[in-house]
């Protein structure tokens, strides 16, 4: 007998989809580099998602931002695909193509939406501070705005600008460059662009904890070995932990993350119902 008749048939290490999404990630970082440096332009301006109120926003950027990542950033492509790979090539063996490929852009858009919803409140937010100071200017209301809401940002002369209110708060010079950058600030955020497949890549993570429960993983943060249903809790909880503490600072859609396992969970449980054969 032969010994290529005991080898498991039907299992790829880089099954079809996942190899091809890992193909399109990195030619769009690849030629998004490459256009960026020969013609000065940044893909991420047209393909990144914005904030649907903003100026720059186009309804294909719900799917195109999926592919987009960083470019100045080559670890949050290398992560993203690494966990797409790590993840997803036994889940696409175990479902099928179709069914992986439905998954992972479910995942990816029901991220996005979520990300769109939390956004939308968030803007709401900083538009009705921003208007509240403008009709109203004075230096204590106006280094709040900015703390709250702008912590990460460097903004030249700000303490100088903050102090000259308290000394002149009726001085017309000093009213208007800190309503300027209260317009210039509200204007930036607007117009700030989400990339990544990781609202993708945590549904899949979802999926993956749900579906193989007890297998022993070893992630690269913490390198703790540990079973893949108590990894995907911690991270779920450390994203849900992020996204209510809401630092200004920190530049990662954490509601994007957590809408990609919820959509993800809702379409498990909704072929669980339709299903016989169990995932998990």
């Amino acid at each position: 007998m032969s010994y290529n008749q005991y080898r498991p048939t039907g299992f790829k290490m880089l099954p079809d989809v996942v190899k091809n999404l890992m193909i399109i990630n990195a030619l769009f970082f690849i030629g998004g580099i490459v256009i960026k440096n020969r013609f000065d332009y940044d893909i991420t301006t047209n393909l990144g998602l914005y904030y649907i109120h903003s100026d720059m926003f186009r309804p294909f950027q719900f799917i195109t931002h999926l592919f987009m990542h960083d470019l100045t950033n080559p670890l949050h492509v290398f992560l993203n695909m690494f966990a797409l790979w790590m993840f997803g090539n036994l889940l696409e063996n175990l479902w099928g193509a179709k069914r992986f490929l439905i998954y992972y852009l479910v995942c990816g858009l029901g991220a996005a939406l979520c990300h769109a919803i939390v956004t939308y409140f968030q803007m709401h937010a900083v538009e009705v501070a921003a208007a509240v100071y403008i009709n109203a200017p004075d230096p204590v209301t106006f280094e709040a705005f900015v703390k709250t809401y702008f912590s990460g940002i460097e903004i030249s002369n700000f303490d100088a600008l903050v102090q000259g209110l308290i000394a002149n708060p009726n001085d017309s010079h000093f009213v208007q460059s800190s309503v300027d950058i209260v317009n210039r600030l509200v204007e930036l955020k607007k117009n700030i662009p989400t990339v990544g497949a990781s609202g993708a890549v945590f549904g899949v993570l979802l999926a993956f904890g749900m579906t193989f429960p007890n297998t022993m993983i070893i992630p690269l943060f913490p390198p703790i070995p540990m079973k893949a249903k108590y990894f995907v809790m911690i991270y779920g909880g450390i994203e849900l932990y992020s996204g209510i503490a809401n630092n200004p600072a920190d530049n990662v859609a954490h509601f994007a993350h957590l809408g990609g396992m919820l959509f993800g969970f809702i379409l498990i449980k909704l072929w669980n119902k339709t299903n016989r054969n169990q995932f998990y």
